[in-house]
């Protein structure tokens, strides 16, 4: 790579702002936050959410605590309109959450705008236009007063759409596109005229969001855009200054935070930055840098865990093992030398009978987000979580092993591959019912009974009932607990030649609900691994249910 420094590409023009504040200012508080995961996020995708998914992520959206969400671009898709009826019409919107939508101004798009949110308690109507001197001569051809003129018109037909609709509370946003390549007084102008048509009041304020489309200067440059505009928009008690960063340059979040030191009231951004290019500004990395400055950011991301199985899920993208907060490795030391000084450090607090978190190497407690501390001095081996078994746990319980995730992941994808359909939750339980936990074969389970074998009091005599190829039997073995007499049963009167390699259990459901659902990893006599599920009340026959299902699996 080599190039004529100057000739392909020039510096960004700093801004003439030699008093500005924001350098001395802090954070001492959370903004408001505005998540764009459903339009901004969602337009980014190689497959965009379908209904389900995006139902999911709007439902996270709304637990994590976001009182305002971008939920589509309804003028521009069937789909988004027909999500945004949705949450109107099934009541999906809690009383203290906006849905914002988004139009381009074209009176077309703005009126389809409003007839998607009609009936709606309140909602952010966002209008836009691109004002960068790049997009005026490339894209539009048009000068600063025939821009400006696009922005006019579009607010005036907000204006009236909105007080034709009394019944919903509309607050109006607008935001000037490619705003950090714009002049900054004819970005003040254009703003000036939307608010003077919008006529803002102080109990509904106009939202003027300036958004950084395409990074393309460091974050100090953004923060003095922003820091010019806080000073010069006419009636600033009458706006929210709001922020749109994304990530070109690798300094969304640092542009986010300098934006806030320099006036800006309200963010909008995605968990964990999805977005167009190198995507949006990461909303959760910007949250919890706050928590650990001692502000509380106002969104609950303890339980880590979960938003990154609802952030693949609905994304179908991985979250990156090293992402800040949420990735995989994030709380884990490999060097010897950073295990010891975290162990210290633990020690260290238990000392000293202080609650201020301070430990080597970690700048947040894993705990404040759901992490154990055992993650943070051993290499976490359950990495990969996938949509599959986000889904079996999180609808029924379902906690695969991580190899048997691999295993029955390939059997969900055969069938994706071959019929070309989004799978629902269901039809994925009952293909997992289906292949593991009634698997048919030679073998079927039907009861057990144990006891103690008198000759080793160490060692248990089992006899189970079963049917072999359609023929009720009884068949007996002796091992040191149930499942080795069962195997030992199994080879010694149908010759099954398979070893047991791995055993998991756990408990699904409550109270007199609860049921056991155990998993089994056998290998056959070539050393291939072979997996059987079982459930039942009783935690032995669960178990023995699981063996039984490996040894029909085996025989396929």
């Amino acid at each position: 790579m080599s190039f004529t420094p100057g000739e392909k590409y020039k510096p960004f023009e700093p801004i003439n702002l030699p008093d500005r504040e924001w350098p001395n200012k802090v954070i001492d508080k959370a903004p408001i936050w505005c998540s764009v995961d459903l339009r901004d996020g969602n337009q980014a995708l190689v497959e965009p959410m379908g209904h389900e998914r995006k139902l999911r992520m709007f439902r996270h959206l709304v637990h994590l605590g976001f009182k305002e969400i971008e939920v589509g671009f309804p003028s521009a898709s069937q789909t988004d309109f027909d999500f945004v009826r949705y949450l109107i019409e099934n009541n999906e919107i809690p009383d203290d959450v906006k849905i914002q939508v988004l139009t381009q101004s074209r009176e077309e798009l703005i009126t389809r705008t409003f007839e998607s949110i009609r009936g709606c308690k309140q909602a952010i109507v966002h209008l836009y236009n691109s004002t960068s001197t790049l997009q005026r001569r490339v894209v539009f051809d048009m000068d600063r007063e025939g821009i400006k003129n696009i922005a006019i018109e579009g607010a005036k037909l907000v204006r009236k759409l909105a007080d034709e609709m009394p019944e919903t509370l509309v607050q109006m946003e607008y935001s000037p596109e490619s705003f950090t390549q714009t002049e900054l007084d004819y970005a003040c102008e254009v703003c000036s005229a939307v608010m003077e048509i919008w006529k803002p009041t102080f109990e509904n304020k106009i939202i003027f969001n300036l958004p950084a489309t395409v990074e393309v200067a460091g974050p100090n440059v953004y923060a003095d855009q922003i820091e010019w505009m806080h000073r010069n928009l006419p009636e600033r008690e009458k706006i929210i200054l709001s922020l749109h960063p994304h990530n070109d340059r690798g300094t969304g979040v640092a542009a986010a935070e300098f934006g806030i030191m320099a006036g800006a009231d309200r963010v909008e951004g995605t968990l964990f930055g999805n977005g167009e290019r190198t995507g949006n500004v990461d909303v959760i990395n910007i949250a919890m840098n706050m928590y650990t400055q001692g502000v509380n950011p106002e969104l609950d991301f303890s339980n880590i865990n979960e938003v990154v199985r609802t952030v693949e899920y609905c994304n179908q993208l991985p979250v990156h093992p090293r992402h800040p907060y949420g990735g995989e490795l994030v709380f884990t030391a490999f060097s010897g030398s950073h295990q010891d000084a975290i162990k210290k450090g633990f020690a260290a607090m238990k000392q000293s009978n202080s609650e201020l978190w301070e430990i080597p190497y970690l700048p947040i407690d894993p705990a404040d987000l759901g992490r154990s501390y055992d993650a943070v001095i051993r290499v976490n081996s359950q990495s990969g979580k996938g949509g599959v078994a986000y889904l079996l746990q999180e609808d029924y319980g379902i906690e695969l092993p991580r190899m048997l995730q691999v295993e029955f992941s390939k059997v969900i994808q055969a069938i994706t591959d071959e019929t070309g359909k989004e799978l629902s939750s269901s039809f994925i339980y009952d293909t997992f019912v289906s292949e593991y936990l009634e698997a048919s074969g030679v073998v079927e389970f039907i009861n057990h009974q144990t006891t103690v074998d008198t000759h080793a009091s160490e060692r248990r005599i089992l006899t189970a009932t079963i049917r072999h190829n359609g023929q009720e039997k009884t068949i007996e073995g002796k091992g040191t607990g149930p499942i080795d007499a069962y195997m030992n049963a199994l080879k010694e009167n149908l010759g099954v030649s398979l070893s047991v390699n791995d055993y998991r259990e756990h408990t699904t459901g409550f109270g007199a609900d609860a049921v056991a659902v155990a998993y089994v990893e056998m290998r056959d006599e070539a050393g291939n691994p072979v997996f059987g599920v079982g459930r039942h009340a009783n935690i032995v026959t669960a178990s023995l249910k699981a063996i039984t299902s490996a040894v029909n699996r085996a025989g396929k």
